[in-house]
């Protein structure tokens, strides 16, 4: 039997309501900032990774890019990869949004971001880095950058949000996980289909020519709106 707003209230703790209150707050902070410019790509990556590393001057490199050709580049904010496509795009001018978060070590803000927000909540920042973006890259990280990829696809699988590119860069790297895809379909856990979700590559610039194809989409027309209205029930 459905309840009321109001009795469904009334079984909550103080505690539960603080914790609810933290979650639209910082929720409601993500989407503002989400809605000041057009979609544009965000990047994931490690956090851990030293700038000379490959995959972070492959990340500075598509900063650069994707700058120059007018999108904006998203990414968490921190260390790593994170930072070297900030700084890619950040060199040439181009505007860089930083969804940080709190964390006991390695992750701050980089000082390559025209933008900049500090989120709590690990659920929060990823549904604003998802909403910030008309083409996900996913270059090599670790327990961090495999939930927002494995959340991203299953996502995207059960279409809970719009399709769009999605690009894992550095094939030595992302082998061992198309292995595991491979071997969840052998064994009938995914469809055929959902091994098209995403694309591994080691070209950047076919991250770019995705984008380049999608355009550039108007601050008021995220994709996401239409999306939610034409999947109401």
């Amino acid at each position: 039997m459905l309840k009321t707003e109001e009795e469904l209230l009334k079984k909550l703790s103080v505690a539960d309501l603080e914790r609810a209150n933290m979650y639209a707050k910082d929720l409601g902070g993500g989407l503002q900032i989400v809605r000041s410019f057009p979609q544009g790509v965000t990047i994931f990556g490690s956090a851990r990774l030293p700038q000379d590393n490959k995959y972070c001057v492959m990340a500075y490199k598509l900063g650069g890019l994707l700058a120059k050709n007018g999108h904006t580049v998203v990414t968490g904010g921190g260390p790593g990869i994170m930072e070297a496509a900030s700084r890619g795009a950040y060199e040439i001018g181009g505007r860089t949004i930083g969804l940080n978060i709190t964390l006991k070590h390695e992750q701050f803000p980089n000082p390559y971001l025209t933008d900049c927000l500090t989120f709590e909540y690990f659920f929060a920042r990823k549904v604003s880095l998802a909403m910030a973006a008309k083409v996900f890259v996913f270059f090599p990280g670790g327990f961090g950058t495999m939930d927002e990829l494995s959340e991203i696809l299953c996502l995207m699988q059960e279409d809970k949000m719009p399709k769009m590119p999605v690009f894992l860069v550095g094939k030595a790297y992302w082998k061992t996980f198309d292995k595991i895809i491979k071997k969840m379909l052998e064994m009938g856990v995914i469809a055929k289909n959902d091994t098209g979700i995403f694309k591994i590559t080691d070209d950047i610039t076919e991250v770019v020519k995705a984008a380049n194809k999608i355009g550039h989409p108007k601050i008021s027309e995220n994709f996401y709106d239409g999306f939610r209205q034409a999947n109401e029930v």
